[in-house]
């Protein structure tokens, strides 16, 4: 029910939504792209979702101003359309995508050395880059930035803080006797909780949260109160988090019940956490606090020295940083990179940085004044920022980008909302945006271009996969017989129905998304260098073998015979997991295994969910075998949210929002309590997970996590159903066609060749 909780739900959500965000209107007062001139001079119009004017990498919060970052910014990597990232960006790398050549350029060539305990990070800058106001890049840019991120005060997204640049946490806890705290240590502070540490779990863990989570009961009450019986924000609070039934806000005050419910949780954090929705909420945090405190009591004690700087950061030349790490971790390299290398002179002070006096151009534990420029982007990307006005982000082409200058010499982004996008491509107000893709919308394209196509005389449509995918999924935990979910009788029991399952989903998301998604068939992104592609020798349709491993399915099968072949196998899993059949049908299940089992989507009580014809139509089918699944269709989220936190669930359906790099450990280690949802724990698995972390061969780490997959659907705790696709669109009347970016993907945005863009 809380906050956290609801976000979670709406990030979710957001999946059967647009991932670019990406829209913009001609602003009344300025020129609009039919009245302007010709040439360079007619703006491009694109319409956007609401800015949270945080147009800054370092602090953006949203799509839409990550989107003007990355079009007033350069980043450190660049990747290709594949996301292979380019480790030679000065002389340019050529690289074939979609049986076409491409030739990449980029900021810096980067060389990464691992070593017997540690990995060397070398990044060299190309040195003719300047910023859009001519003042040239340089090695101290880089090293500003960095130490920006690696900053106490940084409260951004970006995660350069908890990696294992070596001297990094001396650095954040000033003082070499970082060093010597050890995970057991911290984990006996944690235990032990001494007196005056236990005051700092509640100043600074318990009391803030049950703090926010006042205002936001106070904001969200009356959505609630008809289900819940409460008439007040502050009882809405006590309803979430008193641990005492009996308490009652009535003649208190904020300040007074925020106290008197801490102190129920005194200095259980943890149990704080689970009421919040999120078991694990609180760990990093506590860990980092726990550290700190043991540094402060060595300190006290005489121990240790101040830190001036972060070791493992190094200028080695005017253009040129060294950062090392210990170990290896594949993804650190996308931490290190995937960062737009901001001015030192403009975001920071010049009179405060002295590398060799361990000055990085701000006052250390103070981003204050970094912070105050975040709404007005100044980089060395294709545009430079103008103005936001009027709900609307004004830039212009600069002169000064090192791949040539844009010849569209203004870009125009306008929040506006969904329903307006195509409409607004089709009347002229709007050049470019990227309406959510399903069918209807897909329909509505074709009918405006009249040629019953998505691309025409009025609009060009690029359908690209979005960075995550949709799935069912089965608790191991709640779903198995005889109280042992790695059994074979176990995974058999999980297999007869993830095969039911997964014999409608073709007809289904053909149904309920047309051309805009596919049916995919690893629990993987197809978005992903590592997701087994159909050309692959040992690739197999999910759930397509019986359960003596023989093919269930033949090549010229109806739907219908497809269906009914897949009912006989589930039948035949169900009689191997230990079911008694008689005549066809299910009688008795095995112990600790049940005839009926429940499975939540959240369609609003009203069906809406893509995957909700697959669940009425398998419940149909196993009802004809004695088997039932009962479909719980919520119209509050939360309801599944709190049993996959709680890991009570049985079977729900949801999405995965994906990353470049396919580290699956927070999803399916068995040490991820918080995100493994299916209570998936196998030991192969695990020691693959880590596995493919410890490598940056990627060919090698796509066959790793090809074991991994397979195992995944062994286990039959996961059905892949869906990969949908992000629409973009452009006016074929107005922005010239051959010019646009060619092979967008999910890596590889319209934007990345904005420079040779063109309007008509």
């Amino acid at each position: 029910m809380s906050m956290k909780k609801v976000m979670a739900l709406l990030l979710t959500g957001a999946m059967a939504m647009t991932s670019l965000n990406m829209a913009v209107f001609a602003e009344e007062s300025e020129v609009s792209s039919e009245a302007a001139g010709e040439g360079s001079d007619i703006p491009l119009v694109v319409g956007i979702n609401n800015f949270s004017e945080k147009f800054c990498m370092l602090f953006a919060e949203s799509v839409p101003d990550q989107t003007i970052a990355d079009l007033t910014g350069v980043y450190l990597m660049d990747n290709d359309r594949s996301g292979g990232l380019l480790y030679n960006g000065i002389e340019g790398e050529t690289r074939e995508y979609n049986g076409t050549e491409y030739h990449y350029q980029g900021l810096s060539d980067v060389t990464v050395t691992q070593n017997e305990d540690n990995t060397v990070y070398n990044f060299k800058l190309r040195d003719d880059v300047v910023f859009s106001d001519g003042e040239p890049m340089t090695a101290d840019d880089l090293i500003f930035t960095y130490y920006v991120y690696a900053d106490n005060d940084y409260d951004g997204n970006a995660t350069l803080y908890s990696t294992k640049i070596q001297g990094l946490q001396n650095y954040r806890l000033n003082s070499t006797a970082a060093d010597s705290v050890s995970d057991e240590d911290i984990a006996a502070v944690l235990e032990e909780m001494p007196e005056d540490f236990a005051a700092q779990v509640k100043e600074n863990l318990i009391v803030p949260l049950l703090d926010s989570e006042y205002d936001w009961a106070e904001s969200a009450w009356e959505d609630y109160a008809a289900d819940y019986g409460v008439n007040s924000g502050a009882e809405f609070f006590v309803l979430l988090y008193s641990q005492d039934e009996a308490y009652s806000a009535e003649g208190k005050d904020r300040e007074t019940m925020v106290s008197e419910i801490a102190d129920m949780y005194g200095v259980d954090y943890k149990g704080l956490a689970a009421a919040y929705g999120d078991e694990a909420y609180f760990d990093e945090d506590a860990a980092a606090l726990a550290q700190a405190y043991l540094v402060e009591q060595k300190t006290e004690a005489g121990e240790g020295e101040e830190v001036m700087n972060i070791s493992g950061i190094r200028k080695l030349g005017d253009y040129e940083v060294e950062v090392t790490t210990d170990g290896f971790n594949a993804s650190d390299i996308y931490t290190l990179g995937d960062i737009i290398v901001e001015p030192l002179h403009y975001y920071g002070d010049l009179e405060q940085y002295d590398y060799e006096n361990n000055q990085f151009g701000f006052t250390r534990n103070d981003l204050s004044s970094v912070r105050d420029k975040a709404s007005k982007p100044l980089g060395a990307g294709p545009y430079k920022f103008v103005k936001y006005e009027n709900k609307t982000v004004y830039l212009e082409a600069n002169e000064n980008y090192f791949k040539g200058t844009p010849k569209i010499q203004g870009l125009q982004f306008r929040e506006t909302t969904e329903p307006d996008m195509i409409a607004g491509v089709e009347q002229g107000t709007i050049d470019l945006c990227d309406p959510s893709g399903s069918k209807e919308k897909l329909q509505q394209i074709k009918d405006i271009n009249g040629n019953d196509e998505l691309n025409g005389d009025k609009i060009y449509t690029s359908l690209v996969d979005n960075l995550g995918y949709g799935y069912i999924g089965i608790n191991a935990n709640t779903v198995n017989v005889g109280g042992e979910p790695a059994s074979d009788a176990s995974k058999n029991l999980r297999k007869a129905l993830a095969t039911i399952l997964s014999v409608y989903r073709d007809v289904t998301i053909d149904s309920y998304y047309g051309d805009a998604a596919a049916v995919i068939n690893y629990p993987i992104s197809n978005t992903s260098w590592a997701a087994p592609q159909k050309s692959d020798a040992d690739y197999e349709v999910a759930y397509s073998r019986d359960v003596n491993g023989d093919p269930i399915f033949s090549d010229d099968m109806t739907d219908d015979e497809k269906f009914a072949a897949a009912l006989e196998a589930s039948l035949g899993f169900f009689e191997a997991a230990g079911y008694t059949v008689e005549d066809g049908k299910l009688t008795a299940a095995p112990e600790g295994a049940k005839l009926s089992y429940e499975i939540v989507i959240g369609g609003a009580g009203t069906g809406d969910h893509p995957s909700f014809a697959i669940l009425t139509d398998a419940k149909a089918a196993l009802e004809t075998i004695g088997f039932s699944l009962e479909i719980n269709d919520i119209t509050d989220q939360n309801i599944m949210w709190d049993a996959l936190n709680a890991k009570t669930g049985e079977l729900w359906a949801a999405a995965w929002q994906a990353t470049i790099d396919p580290d699956m450990y927070q999803t399916y280690h068995s040490e991820s309590v918080s995100s493994n949802y299916y209570c998936i724990a196998d030991e192969t698995l695990d020691a693959d997970i880590v596995d493919a972390r410890s490598t940056s061969d990627q060919e090698y780490r796509k066959s790793v996590y090809k074991q991994c997959l397979d195992i995944i659907l062994d286990w039959a705790v996961e059905i892949p159903v869906y990969q949908r696709q992000n629409c973009i669109i452009y006016s074929s009347e107005r922005v010239n066609v051959d010019t646009f970016t060619p092979d967008v993907t999910t890596y590889y945005k319209w934007y990345a060749e904005i420079e040779n863009l063109e309007m008509n």
